[in-house]
């Protein structure tokens, strides 16, 4: 990562493979506090009025410019086959919700409990034995 911030390895040694992320975000929420960043996963990037003041312009760029930021360390501390996935995404915020999607412990038992009824689901008297997919 950077040799300016020693916190930065806790990412280098704890890259996101996938299973481990819910103790990546944690980790990452560090690393980005410690350089004032981490206000760029919570909130979202504002739309500027037509006409914008100064103090808007700048703290647009600001935003802009820290999401990149975070967006660096988000895909430096992930596997390459994670990168690829998401290195095309803008916001930070966008890449963490696929993410939390993906492998946030509550998605996964959303999906194995839906898997569970469908497989234990019984097709009632006189249905049709094909399944029609919408």
């Amino acid at each position: 990562m950077t040799a300016s911030n020693p916190l930065a390895n806790i990412l280098d040694t704890n890259r996101l493979t996938g299973p481990n992320f819910t103790n990546w975000p944690r980790n990452l929420r560090i690393v980005l506090n410690s350089e004032k960043l981490a206000y760029v996963l919570d909130t979202e990037t504002r739309a500027v009025p037509e006409n914008p003041t100064a103090q808007q312009r700048a703290a647009r760029n600001k935003w802009t410019d820290d999401n990149i930021k975070v967006k660096c360390y988000m895909l430096a501390s992930m596997s390459i086959e994670l990168q690829r996935q998401h290195e095309h995404m803008e916001s930070v915020a966008d890449i963490l919700l696929y993410l939390k999607e993906l492998y946030d412990e509550q998605s996964r038992t959303a999906r194995y409990e839906v898997s569970k009824r469908l497989f234990r689901a019984k097709m009632s008297d006189g249905l049709s034995q094909s399944i029609i997919i919408a």
